[in-house]
């Protein structure tokens, strides 16, 4: 398994995505019997993936769903509507398969694989597959929420699902993620690392605050992005002091998707910082991420935008769990169709439109 240090994930190089691939895809695109760029979007995601995959002939066919599920001990400062029990308790619902992601992920043909990878209970249930690397993060506001060897650990283990899944003939990685607190430590993650002070402008009310605990989540925020100097802090200990381990392994599947060739499919605000976070690190991880919706989080706009990522959806969603990334992908499976299928200028002797200079 790979372990690497944070040295050397800060030293590696990202090799970008095979342009040659991307270009004659464009060429296939133009030569289906449509209007020039008439699937807008969906094209260059096509190409995209193409370039990824190092192929012409892009696959969707095995399609896994990593959903990180981890608590968070920030919540003990009164930033959630619910306590910590509850991350346990959706994890669960994931199982049974009546959960809004796993009614969707079954509808769609998606592999869901649902990983405990810092729920604060002993108990193991049946199902979840269990990487936990401690009962929680520490509450931030007092001490950093991990080590440095705990969030090298949830890393690595993001980076070695992304390669375990490959190899097991995965063509793309979607992701998602369950834990009570982590619009929170999110937040806090995208505060520290934008410039100036965003923090009241990229802190939202999660699953539903009042204006009390509202104000009371942006300052415990502010007050701890200040306590640890994180505003000239390096993206890895903003990770470490303020982040999750759900966060944590997300930017391991970022980093991995990157280093093995897989395309990862982003979710929704927690996803995005992971794959901000894996940017930072490591320039180049956002050539091979895909933004699947905006969603209602303040901070997701400007992370797309940093990123250089365009959502797919705009659908004012806020669930979470990966629901935002299954539901594009059946769209994108869509596309793929009329890639693959539809009639081409050459076959119904009728000439290409021009594709003018610019």
């Amino acid at each position: 398994m790979e372990c690497l240090t944070k040295q050397a994930l800060t030293e590696y190089k990202i090799a970008a995505p095979d342009e040659s691939i991307h270009t004659k895809i464009k060429a296939h695109w133009d030569d289906v019997a449509k209007p020039l760029d008439g699937m807008g979007d969906f094209e260059d995601l096509i190409c995209r993936i193409g370039a990824i995959q190092k192929s012409e002939d892009v696959k969707l066919d095995k399609k896994a769903l990593l959903i990180m599920c981890s608590d968070n001990g920030i919540v003990k400062e009164g930033v959630s509507q619910s306590d910590s029990s509850v991350t346990l308790s959706v994890a669960k619902n994931m199982l049974k398969g009546k959960s809004s992601v796993a009614v969707m992920a079954e509808k769609n043909g998606i592999d869901m694989f649902v990983y405990d990878v810092g729920i604060d209970t002993d108990e193991e249930p049946e199902g979840i597959i269990n990487t936990k690397i401690n009962k929680g993060t520490k509450d931030f506001y007092i001490e950093p929420a991990m080590s440095e060897e705990e969030t090298l650990k949830a890393i690595n283990l993001g980076i070695n699902l992304v390669k375990e899944y490959r190899d097991k003939n995965y063509d793309i990685i979607l992701t998602g993620e369950m834990g009570i607190g982590n619009t929170t430590t999110s937040a806090a993650v995208c505060s520290a690392i934008f410039e100036g002070d965003e923090t009241d402008k990229l802190t939202g009310r999660g699953a539903g605050l009042d204006d009390e605990k509202f104000l009371n989540k942006k300052r415990i925020i502010r007050e701890s992005i200040e306590k640890y100097s994180l505003k000239t802090a390096d993206a890895f200990t903003i990770l470490s002091t303020v982040g999750g381990f759900d966060i944590a392994a997300l930017t391991g599947v970022c980093l991995g998707g990157a280093m093995y060739g897989v395309p990862v499919v982003l979710d929704g605000v927690i996803t995005m910082a992971a794959g901000l976070v894996a940017e930072k690190i490591c320039p180049g991880v956002k050539d091979y991420l895909i933004l699947s919706h905006k969603g209602k989080e303040p901070a997701s706009e400007m992370i797309s935008d940093t990123l250089g990522l365009k959502p797919v959806i705009d659908g004012d969603m806020a669930l979470g769990e990966g629901t935002g990334a299954v539901m594009m992908l059946s769209l994108l499976g869509d596309a793929l169709c009329v890639y693959n299928n539809a009639a081409r200028f050459s076959e119904i002797a009728v000439d290409n439109y021009i594709r003018l200079s610019e």
